[in-house]
């Protein structure tokens, strides 16, 4: 059987430029053509098998980087690789280009050989990369799977005390899973994802746990509790929410405050008649509501010891009628939207495929551990698990140094709390989007990834040193890395951790003769033999006191200074500590360096210190003025040519005085 032909998608306004390609790439290819951006995200949406887009820039109704744009928006361009086709040679172009998310670049005029190289190792190359993706997916699948079949072992240790079958658990599941699916497209009220629908279904296997604490009698009791025995079973709510409150481990994780909030909440009721706490309408968490509500179907629909089994039909009616307690007006409506799918996911037959295979397994290894009367053992490695987990978060919480963890398969980095604290980091950031907030530079993070690509599974650790900011300095420091592989042969390359240790006697040695006497801003020296070779710059400032001589002449060379050290302060009140670099320049010039800024914060910036200079007054120079004039250049720009641009742009403001001109960096011709 032949394979099917792979798919170009190939999108320019002129019908020649669209025939050349064609022609070019031979009968090879099953072709698709778009007029214009528009039409080439139409296809898009309706064809999921497009292996590759041809893109052209200049385009109407919608150009190549507006397209570019929405795919990334779609989340296509992890999918759909892209080669840009145009005549725009500009750096500018190209480099926006591969900003957005394209492969590769190709100017017209067009080379055949050029083109169909190109096309065949991009194909090639996201292949690979989604051979790769799957691989992945299957090993995360695999241990999520593995995760859900422990918790479902837990519960069905507490189902099989209850006398109850083990399908219960996964009834639950399924029911919740269906219903909050069936809640988000009735509603945004509850600003439900699919990971937070995964997670709550998780979690709900886990309702009844403290059951484990109730007597068999009560539990199995087959005609109508009495008072006491209702409230003891009423305290399996409780229990259940303490037992999840004293694990020694992973109390701020998602999983555990959902589970926490099902196990407590799940019989409260929205008129407020429900326990442990009498809560009311929307006071109940909607996961405890959702499951509240799964659970009473299944009660309902499922033979106990004290009833037989009600019809489908039957328990949906009874829910609706207020027959087994009060419910979300919202959730009545989703219970009846939902009932079809109910009804035949729930069915013996639905149940009795792949799923229960997860099932028995769970329902095997639990009775197993009733049987040898193992759960002492399974205490022991609980306590095991839980020195270990106290250790590592001593040793994190108490390590005076930046600490990071990096996961190539999401792009996500784990900052340790020290690190959050003193660099100003959030705990968790995703890269590249979000490479500003990490506190290296761009050119920091290539350093890291260049001796991370040196690196092999064989000899994964290796070290460099780095200007990182601490407490709004910047700081020498020592970075130990080291990669992590997978344990597949071949292996592949997984993440990276890290530690990044102050090296003590550079830092003093730095801190000296870094800094100038006066304002403490960094020095003309440090900045040209170090901050020129350590920064990258996305704006550059250049600001000059106004009037300055004429401070010093009228009223004194200690006015003066007084004049720089408040300008300074209040330029540095308008900046990032963590980021940005000030530097004294001259005798009353600054230089300013922004990395990762946008034009529009850029000149917001330069406005505010314009405006906060303005506003300073002395109190021992009360008729003392302070205005500064200001030029600079935005855009990612090499930090030398964009200081002459500046300067010029000073210049002019000088002329003005208390003035700001700004325009965007231009490359030397």
């Amino acid at each position: 059987m032949r394979e099917a032909k792979q798919r170009i998608l190939i999108a320019d306004d002129s019908a020649m430029n669209r025939a050349i390609l064609t022609e070019m790439l031979g009968d090879g290819y099953d072709i698709l053509e778009a007029e214009n951006g528009l039409q080439a995200v139409s296809v898009m949406q309706s064809d999921e098998n497009i292996d590759l887009l041809l893109l052209d820039i200049m385009m109407p109704e919608m150009d190549g980087f507006e397209v570019l744009a929405m795919m990334k928006k779609c989340h296509w361009i992890d999918d759909i690789p892209v080669i840009m086709i145009s005549a725009e040679n500009a750096s500018s172009f190209v480099e926006r280009a591969y900003d957005l998310g394209a492969s590769d670049y190709i100017s017209r005029p067009f080379d055949t050989a050029v083109v169909r190289r190109r096309v065949i190792n991009t194909l090639m190359l996201s292949a690979k990369q989604k051979r790769l993706v799957q691989l992945v997916a299957e090993q995360v699948y695999e241990k999520e799977k593995s995760n859900s079949t422990m918790i479902n072992i837990l519960s069905h240790i507490v189902e099989f005390r209850n006398g109850e079958s083990g399908l219960h658990v996964l009834h639950i599941q399924t029911a919740t899973e269906i219903l909050l699916h069936t809640l988000v497209q009735q509603t945004d009220r509850y600003k439900l994802t699919a990971a937070d629908i995964s997670l709550i279904s998780t979690a709900s296997a886990l309702h009844d746990i403290g059951k484990i604490n109730i007597p068999e009698s009560i539990l199995n009791k087959p005609g109508k509790l009495t008072k006491e025995e209702f409230d003891t079973m009423k305290t399996h709510t409780t229990i259940g929410a303490e037992i999840l409150d004293k694990l020694p481990f992973q109390q701020e994780s998602d999983l555990v405050k959902t589970a926490y909030a099902i196990c407590r909440w799940h019989h409260e009721r929205y008129d407020g008649r429900g326990y442990p706490d009498g809560l009311k309408g929307e006071q109940i968490p909607i996961a405890a509501q959702v499951v509240a509500m799964a659970d009473v179907y299944d009660a309902l629909t499922s033979e106990r010891c004290y009833k037989k089994a009600y019809s489908h039909d039957t328990a949906i009616q009874m829910i609706l009628n207020g027959e087994c307690g009060a419910f979300n007006p919202l959730l009545l409506q989703c219970l009846q939207e939902a009932a079809p799918r109910l009804q035949a996911e729930l069915s013996t037959s639905a149940a009795a495929d792949a799923p229960r295979n997860t099932l028995a397994e769970a329902q095997h290894l639990s009775e197993t551990l009733l049987e040898e009367n193992a759960l002492p053992g399974q205490d022991r490695i609980l306590r095991v698990l839980s020195v270990l987990r106290a250790k590592a978060d001593f040793f994190v919480k108490n390590a005076r140094c930046i600490q990071m963890e990096y996961n190539d398969t999401t792009g996500l980095v784990h900052f340790s709390p020290w690190a959050v604290e003193h660099m100003k980091v959030p705990a968790e950031l995703h890269l590249p989007e979000d490479i500003d907030k990490s506190g290296f530079t761009r050119e920091g993070i290539r350093r890291i990834q260049k001796a991370l690509r040196a690196t092999t599974s064989a000899h994964p650790n290796t070290e460099l040193s780095m200007l990182l900011p601490v407490d709004g300095e910047l700081r020498w420091h020592r970075i130990a890395l080291r990669s992590i592989w997978s344990e597949n042969d071949p292996p592949f390359y997984l993440g990276a951790v890290g530690q990044a240790a102050p090296v003590e006697e550079l830092c003093d040695y730095h801190r000296e003769l870094s800094r100038d006497v006066l304002t403490h801003a960094y020095n003309r020296s440090f900045f040209e033999s170090h901050l020129l070779q350590q920064m990258e710059a996305d704006g550059v400032l250049l600001l000059d006191l106004d009037h300055f001589g004429t401070i010093n002449e009228t009223y004194g060379r200690q006015a003066g200074d007084i004049a720089i050290r408040t300008v300074v302060g209040a330029v540095s009140a308008c900046v990032r500590s963590s980021s940005d670099a000030l530097v004294r320049y001259g005798d009353d010039e600054f230089l300013l360096l922004f990395p990762h800024i946008s034009p529009h914060i850029f000149a917001q910036r330069a406005e505010e210190i314009r405006a906060s200079v303005e506003a300073i007054r002395l109190t021992d120079y009360p008729d003392l003025r302070l205005t500064v004039s200001l030029g600079g250049v935005y855009g990612a720009c090499p930090i030398e040519p964009a200081i002459v641009q500046a300067e010029t742009l000073l210049h002019d403001a000088k002329q003005t005085r208390n003035c700001c001109l700004l325009r965007q960096y231009t490359e030397e011709k």
